[in-house]
This record gives C-alpha cells, sequence and structure tokens, in this order.
C-alpha cells in the first residue's frame, strides 16, 4: 500500500528533523520542504488516472471539456496554494502563508467566474420572459 510508504517516509523525516531541528535549524527545514515536496511529486503522478476518467465521462456525457479543465486547475490552484502555504508555515510565515491562501482563493475566483457565467445565463434561459 502506498499510504504506508507515504506515512512512513514522513515518520522517518518527522523523527530526522526533530533530531536535527537543535543544532542545524535551516538544515530541518530544508529536510521538511524537501520532503513534502517528494511526497507531492509522488502523489501528482497518479492524478493522471484520475484526470483520464474525468475526460473519458465528461466525454460520455456532453459536457464542454473546457468546463473540465478549468475545474481541474481550480483544483490544482487550491492543492497548490494549500502545499506552499504549509511549507511557509513550516518556516514559521504565517503572514505569508495566509497571503498564499489568499491569493489561491483569488485565483479560484477568478476561474470560476466564466462556469459562474453560464450557470446564471442557463438559470435566466429556463425562466419565462418578464418572470
Amino acid at each position: 500500500m502506498e499510504i504506508i510508504q507515504i506515512v512512513g517516509l514522513g515518520l522517518i523525516a518527522t523523527v530526522l528533523i526533530l533530531v536535527v531541528r537543535e543544532q542545524k535549524p535551516m538544515f530541518a527545514f530544508l529536510l521538511a520542504a524537501f520532503t513534502g515536496l517528494f511526497i507531492f511529486l509522488y502523489i501528482i503522478g497518479r492524478i493522471d488516472t484520475v484526470i483520464s476518467m474525468l475526460e473519458q465521462l465528461a466525454e460520455q456525457t456532453g459536457i464542454p471539456s473546457i468546463y473540465l479543465k478549468t475545474i481541474l486547475k481550480i483544483i490544482g490552484i487550491a492543492y497548490i496554494a494549500e502545499f506552499g502555504a504549509q511549507i511557509v508555515r513550516d518556516a514559521g510565515q504565517e503572514g505569508v502563508a495566509s497571503k498564499i491562501e489568499f491569493a489561491g482563493k483569488v485565483l479560484i475566483l477568478v476561474m470560476a467566474v466564466p462556469i459562474i457565467h453560464v450557470i446564471v445565463e442557463t438559470v435566466l434561459g429556463l425562466m419565462p420572459p418578464g418572470g
């Protein structure tokens, strides 16, 4: 099971970080950042299968691919912003982490506007004239 390997790596890294932090805090931070990056890159490879399945599903249902791509970009922004904010938080920079999260939320809103526009147009099209 892959999750056991990931948790094992996380636990080993945590022990090493706790041991090293007293003598070399910068090295401990780098170890934490590289561990997080390694796990992130390992998992990102698994996402390809999910994306392929979602594309097939969208194709079968007739949903335009632009909507699926936009939703996947939104999900990507959320994950990357969270990942970046957590690494910055590990470095003790809560203020910068909050700004990363805020930027992620704004970018998600910007990406969602076209989808919201289509939804509003669809709802308005379903309403009777003068309604």
